[in-house]
């Protein structure tokens, strides 16, 4: 046992699939950058809103205007740096910094692939991903390795299987595996795709893609690992990710899970990737050959090293169930939902209505949302209690600056739950501007009045 774990850890592999996973992932931020920006999406989601919602603890982390378009260069140049492997460390801490900043803005748009890349580009900052095939090599020989510890590679490959497992895991509940919520309620719009579209609405359609999906994430890391069940795994992730995305609107992380299971492949197959990428770039791949094997510089380094994955990747196994600390639902309260690989297993829909009482003159009226939020950022906020409960101390630091006095606020916030009826979701009676951001539980969440058993 120690031996084989000796050998998943330190034994000498081939650099070649931790330069092809450098230089896939860095050409897919670009893309995924460059579509971002092509779409309006930075003015849109960044630039126009008055409010922006905040991560409890990074309420710093803002916009900066303008100059936001700016942040964006700078994460699309730092992933073109990290493709080409030029300033490697200097690009890649650049990458995680900018593109997490991004992600911390307005947790409005929050999404799991988010999430992942940010994780992910944190990882990449402890690989010698430049050892090979990359300008820093190239340019200076000292930094240029054929081959790297296993750890580095395998890293890579445990953080997959971590974001698989867990989502598998996730769909282990009744609403998902009973019910087939939500597919149940997503599937039969999708009626006018070709050839698919005339099949969305049969409940048979609904089942398999629910059970379909659980085993597909849970099954899908094992299949991947073992070299004999390795080829028909990668067709599997192609087929499920290629069909995700004709369903739905997942933008690049379809494609970006498909070039990220490369990664175990044997090295064979991404010498061929490198060799295909020589000959359209003219680079004689013979020169990156040294025989040589990376190392930490010193012991101290390595000591360090260890200590940063290990707690990486505590984090990444413990932090998932952190929901457990919390009473309630999790769909319901939401309190743990996010960063735990939770992906598409609810429709959630919500009305929030608010009442702004002054309490010298005794005067209310209920708020115009639209006057301060996007549209989607409405949506978002009528169905999650830290979105609600941030939306009402804003609008008392709002009011406040109008001249109204010791300002309570209230909501009637009607909430439904895949494909149940709505329900009251906040304490109609509770005073919000009296509550303020935790990491306790939110005892003004009126109780889920349904059951879902499982994860």
């Amino acid at each position: 046992m120690k031996d084989r774990i000796q050998q998943y850890l330190v034994k000498p592999v081939e650099a070649a699939p931790l330069a092809v996973f450098r230089i896939f992932f860095g050409i897919m931020m670009l893309l995924s950058i460059i579509r971002f920006w092509s779409y309006g999406w930075i003015k849109k989601l960044y630039i126009e809103p008055k409010l922006f919602f905040s991560y409890y603890g990074f309420e710093w982390v803002k916009p900066f205007g303008q100059y936001t378009y700016l942040l964006f260069v700078i994460c699309a140049l730092s992933a073109v740096f990290v493709a080409l492997g030029y300033k490697y460390r200097m690009a890649i801490i650049m990458f995680f910094i900018s593109f997490t900043y991004i992600e911390l803005m307005d947790k409005t748009t929050y999404l799991n692939h988010y999430y992942f890349i940010s994780i992910l580009s944190f990882l990449m900052i402890f690989l010698p991903a430049n050892a090979y095939y990359a300008i820093d090599a190239f340019k200076n020989p000292d930094k240029a390795f054929e081959y790297v510890p296993a750890w580095s590679i395998n890293s890579i490959k445990a953080l997959l299987a971590i974001v698989y497992f867990y989502a598998g895991l996730a769909k282990l509940n009744s609403d998902w595996l009973v019910h087939a919520m939500p597919l149940k309620i997503w599937l039969p719009s999708k009626f006018d795709i070709p050839v698919l579209g005339d099949f969305m609405h049969f409940e048979w359609v609904h089942y398999a893609f629910s059970y379909g999906g659980a085993i597909y994430d849970l099954a899908i890391p094992f299949l991947l690992f073992f070299k004999r069940t390795r080829t028909v795994a990668f067709i599997f992730v192609v087929i499920f990710h290629i069909l995700t995305r004709v369903l739905f609107p997942i933008g690049m992380f379809p494609y970006i899970m498909i070039v990220s299971a490369l990664i175990f492949f044997d090295a064979s197959l991404h010498q061929k990737i490198l060799g295909y990428l020589s000959k359209l770039l003219h680079v004689n791949i013979n020169n990156f050959n040294t025989q040589r094997v990376y190392e930490p510089a010193n012991k101290l380094k390595a000591r360090a090293l260890k200590i940063v994955l290990v707690c990486f990747f505590a984090i990444q196994l413990l932090l998932p169930f952190r929901y457990l600390a919390y009473p309630g639902e999790l769909f319901w309260t939401e309190e743990g939902f996010r960063f735990s690989w939770r992906v598409m297993l609810m429709e959630k829909s919500g009305y929030a209505n608010f009442k702004v009482v002054d309490g010298q003159s005794g005067k209310w009226f209920y708020v115009d949302n639209s006057d301060f939020l996007t549209a989607f950022q409405e949506k978002q906020m009528s169905f999650q209690p830290d979105f609600i409960l941030e939306y009402a101390h804003f609008l008392e630091d709002h009011f406040s600056k109008d001249g109204f006095k010791d300002i309570a606020i209230y909501v009637d916030c009607q909430v439904a739950l895949n494909g149940r009826l709505s329900s009251t979701y906040i304490d109609p009676t509770v005073d919000l501007t009296q509550h303020q951001e935790s990491f306790q539980h939110k005892t003004w969440i009126i109780n889920f009045k349904d059951e879902i058993k499982g994860f």
